[in-house]
């Protein structure tokens, strides 16, 4: 079963609510060793989020002009928050959140599309529940080596591809999986492989399979039936 971002959120947060001052957010960044704040309204429902970039922003523009026509415009929504004083002028919305029920590997691929470090985890009704931060996600990946070769075994060549493990050895050293043997075709070689990519704690596959040749009937043209 693949970990869920449930399995591994953190349920302390330490949010802000809209009108938490310039100066409060800093002091608790400071407190809490938090590098962002998810922002709520009064039902507790995660409308923005405010970084440490936010704060810096302030700080290096509120004197600083506008250079040219495309200065303003590219920097337009930074120059903005120069002159923001609590986190409803400072937070970047909307928020970029995901559900408990997502998986890790989802999480992982969000962060990374969108460029943000943490996500906020809300309830079906956007409530605050958790967040899950980069390091949340990369703790999958210290998953010990057997128990990844035993779920490989069990749960993929056995349980999802539905073939004979003894026809495979499956070596697991740092994360990184090579997997030996030869299929009973390609097809089947080939999900294989693609279904270990997906399992937790996998760092890469190395594929050593010996595939036999296609052995489908071939269909001469022009042959009548």
């Amino acid at each position: 079963m693949n970990t869920t971002v449930k399995d591994v959120m953190t349920t302390h947060v330490v949010a802000v609510r809209l009108n938490a001052t310039y100066k409060d957010m800093a002091a608790r960044l400071r407190e809490f060793r938090v590098s962002a704040f998810p922002v709520l309204d009064d039902d507790d429902k995660v409308i923005g989020v405010v970084s440490e970039a936010d704060l810096l922003t302030k700080e290096a523009l509120e004197f600083a002009p506008a250079h040219g026509l495309i200065g303003g415009i590219l920097h337009g929504r930074e120059y903005s928050k120069a002159a923001a004083v609590t986190a409803a002028d400072l937070m970047t919305t909307p928020p970029v959140t995901i559900g408990p029920y997502e998986t890790v590997l989802h999480a992982a691929r969000l962060m990374y599309s969108r460029k943000v470090k943490r996500l906020p985890v809300v309830d079906e009704e956007g409530r605050l529940i958790g967040i899950v931060s980069r390091a949340d996600v990369l703790s999958v990946f210290s998953r010990l080596d057997a128990d990844i070769r035993r779920d490989i075994i069990d749960n993929v060549i056995v349980g999802t591809v539905l073939t004979d493990p003894a026809r495979f050895t499956v070596d697991v050293t740092d994360g990184v999986v090579t997997v030996t043997g030869e299929p009973e075709n390609a097809s089947v070689g080939h999900d294989m492989i693609e279904e270990i990519r997906h399992v937790e704690g996998v760092v890469a596959v190395r594929d050593r399979l010996q595939y036999p040749p296609d052995q489908r009937p071939a269909v001469l043209s022009g042959t009548r039936f």
